[in-house]
């Protein structure tokens, strides 16, 4: 919230989840006739998606990976990634090569990923109930594009809880220097179950998509985290401190080992 308020704009916080919202807009735009990007103006932030494909394209050396993990929820941008990599072979950027396609979402808000296990074409929707609010679309517009994307593909679509979520993110800091919000905790908790379950190979390029900054949903990981060592302004403080934190790091380790 601090991020959009420090410009001086008029915000209106909505009680109610993601899709209450959608619909919200799409009726002040109607009413006033303005312009909402995610809503009526929707071919700007659909097209736009399209520079994730665009830019793994020319990170990997004017490359296509052979699989991508990312987020859903709408569905729009796993179709997006896949075009903006459609049309890079289409003006001879890159070489064309299969690219795999894989999903991921909450368990409290996953109507594509139980669509996908039950082998379902179309998507019922759910009443999201998730701390992954970025991608808690219960009726994801987009939904059964996304399954037919995974299944024509030979990608996965899965589904992971709010502690692995909370995991992934804490993963993703201490392993990559990242701190994702919770769409990103998401995917990485997906992208571990697709490793654990051998859908994803070590010889495989796989691109996994982090969508958005820790900052944005520091609320999530709040009591999950250690506090900070508080010392006085001395070395004999100090040392203490820091021989205690060693201790429980070794209990730690041999709980795990245990």
């Amino acid at each position: 919230m601090l991020g959009t308020v420090i410009y001086s704009p008029t915000v209106m916080a909505v009680k109610g989840n993601y899709d209450q919202v959608n619909r919200l807009c799409s009726e002040v735009a109607n009413t006033h006739g303005w312009g909402f990007v995610n809503i009526n103006l929707r071919p700007y932030y659909s097209e736009g998606s399209k520079t994730l494909g665009y830019e793994v394209a020319e990170q990997l050396g004017w490359e296509l990976p052979d699989h991508i993990v990312a987020p859903l929820a709408s569905g729009s941008l796993f179709g997006k990634i896949r075009k903006g990599f459609e049309e890079f072979v289409k003006v001879g950027l890159v070489a064309d090569k299969p690219v795999r396609y894989s999903g991921a979402q909450a368990e409290g808000c996953s109507p594509i990923s139980q669509a996908f296990k039950e082998g379902r074409d179309f998507i019922t929707p759910v009443k999201p109930n998730t701390i992954a609010k970025s991608i808690a679309i219960g009726n994801p517009a987009d939904g059964v594009y996304a399954l037919e994307q995974a299944r024509q593909t030979g990608g996965s679509i899965d589904d992971v809880t709010d502690p692995e979520i909370i995991e992934g993110i804490k993963l993703l800091a201490e392993t990559e220097g990242i701190f994702t919000e919770t769409a990103g905790g998401t995917t990485i908790a997906v992208l571990k179950k697709l490793v654990e379950a051998g859908k994803i190979s070590p010889d495989e390029t796989t691109v996994v998509y982090i969508t958005g900054n820790g900052l944005k949903t520091q609320e999530a990981i709040q009591g999950e985290v250690s506090e900070p060592l508080l010392i006085e302004p001395k070395l004999e403080s100090f040392e203490e401190a820091i021989e205690r934190a060693r201790t429980l790091e070794r209990l730690d380790w041999q709980q795990v080992s245990v």
